[in-house]
C-alpha cells in the first residue's frame, strides 16, 4: 500500500509561496503603520495632558494656541470642522445622489461615457485648486453680491460650497455601484405591476440600495472632515465657536497646517496640541467609518 501523498500545500511551486509572503508582508506592514500611527499619536497627546487638562481641551469654548493668553478649549475647532463639513453634505448628498439616479437608471450610454468621465475629472482635481478658486472667484463674485458686506472672502459658507463639490463625485460613483447591482428582475416585477420609471427608482431601486447609498454618505463626511487644503485657503485661520457660516471660523486640519510650518519649537505646549487636536480628528474619522460598516451591515439587501 502506497505511503499517502504530500499535501497539496507543500507541492506548490516556490514562486507562488514567495508570492504568497510578499503579499502577507504588505498586509502585516499596513497594520503595522496603522497600530504605530495610534500610538505615536496617543502618547504625544498625554504629553500635552500634562500641560492641559483634558476635561478643559475637551469642553473649552475658546482656543488660541499662538497668541497669548494662550487657551486650548478644542470646540471652535470641532464647531468649525462640523460646520463646513454639514455645508458640504447639504450640497454633496443631493448632487451626488442625482447624478448617481441619472447615471444607473436614466442615462444612455452615450451621455454616461460622457457624465462619468467629467465626475471622475472633478474628483481628480487637487484640493487646493478649488479653494484658490473659493477666494478668487466664489467669494468676491458670487457670494459677495448675494449677501454684500455680511460675507468676507474667508468664510465658512465658501469652504463648504468646495468641499461639497470635492465629495460629489464620491457619492455618485459609490451609490450608482449599488444601484446598478439591484437585480434587474426586482425592475422588471415593477414595471410589471404598472409603475412608471420613477416609481421603480423611488419605491424599488433606491430602497435596495440603502444600505450602498448610506455608506456613501457616511464616506463621503468623513472626507470632508479630513479635508485640508481647501478649507485652509476657503475657511480662514480664525479659531471661533460659531455656526453662522458667513464667518471665518478654522477647522482642526486648517490648524494642523498652521501649526505644523515649522515655527512652532519642538517640545512646547503648542507643539503638543498638534497632536491633541490630531487625535480628536482621528478618532471623529474613524467612528464615522465604524457608522459606515456597521449601516452596511444593517441595511444589506439580500437578493
Amino acid at each position: 500500500m502506497s505511503a499517502p501523498s504530500a499535501p497539496f500545500t507543500r507541492r506548490r511551486p516556490w514562486s507562488e509561496r514567495v508570492i504568497e509572503a510578499l503579499l502577507l508582508a504588505a498586509a502585516v506592514f499596513g497594520i503595522f503603520t496603522t497600530v504605530a500611527i495610534v500610538l505615536i499619536l496617543a502618547y504625544e497627546t498625554l504629553e500635552f495632558f500634562r500641560f492641559v487638562s483634558p476635561f478643559d481641551f475637551l469642553t473649552g469654548t475658546v482656543w488660541s494656541a499662538t497668541i497669548q493668553p494662550y487657551a486650548f478649549g478644542v470646540l471652535p475647532l470641532v464647531s468649525g470642522t462640523l460646520l463646513i463639513s454639514a455645508i458640504a453634505m447639504v450640497i454633496g448628498a443631493p448632487l451626488g445622489l442625482l447624478s448617481a439616479i441619472l447615471l444607473a437608471e436614466y442615462a444612455s450610454t452615450r451621455t454616461r461615457n460622457v457624465v462619468k468621465p467629467v465626475l471622475e475629472t472633478i474628483a481628480g482635481i487637487p484640493t487646493i485648486v478649488l479653494g484658490f478658486f473659493a477666494i478668487n472667484y466664489l467669494a468676491p463674485e458670487v457670494l459677495k453680491r448675494i449677501f454684500g458686506d455680511g460675507i468676507g472672502i474667508f468664510s465658512a459658507l465658501s469652504a463648504g460650497i468646495v468641499v461639497g463639490i470635492l465629495i460629489t463625485p464620491l457619492i455618485a460613483s459609490i451609490s450608482e455601484d449599488a444601484m446598478r447591482a439591484v437585480p434587474r428582475g426586482l425592475r422588471e416585477g415593477a414595471y410589471a405591476m404598472g409603475a412608471t420609471k420613477f416609481e421603480v427608482v423611488r419605491k424599488v431601486v433606491v430602497p435596495a440600495a440603502l444600505s450602498g447609498i448610506m455608506a456613501s454618505i457616511i464616506l463621503a463626511m468623513s472626507r470632508a472632515v479630513g479635508e485640508t487644503m481647501a478649507v485652509v485657503i476657503a475657511g480662514g485661520t480664525k479659531p471661533q465657536l460659531s455656526f453662522d457660516p458667513l464667518e471665518s471660523v478654522q477647522t482642526m486640519t486648517a490648524f494642523i497646517v498652521q501649526i505644523s510650518l515649522g515655527d512652532t519649537p519642538q517640545g512646547s505646549v503648542q507643539f503638543y496640541s498638534l497632536f491633541a487636536v490630531a487625535m480628536v480628528l482621528f478618532v471623529m474619522t474613524f467612528v464615522l467609518n465604524l457608522l459606515s460598516a456597521w449601516v452596511v451591515r444593517r441595511f444589506r439587501t439580500a437578493y
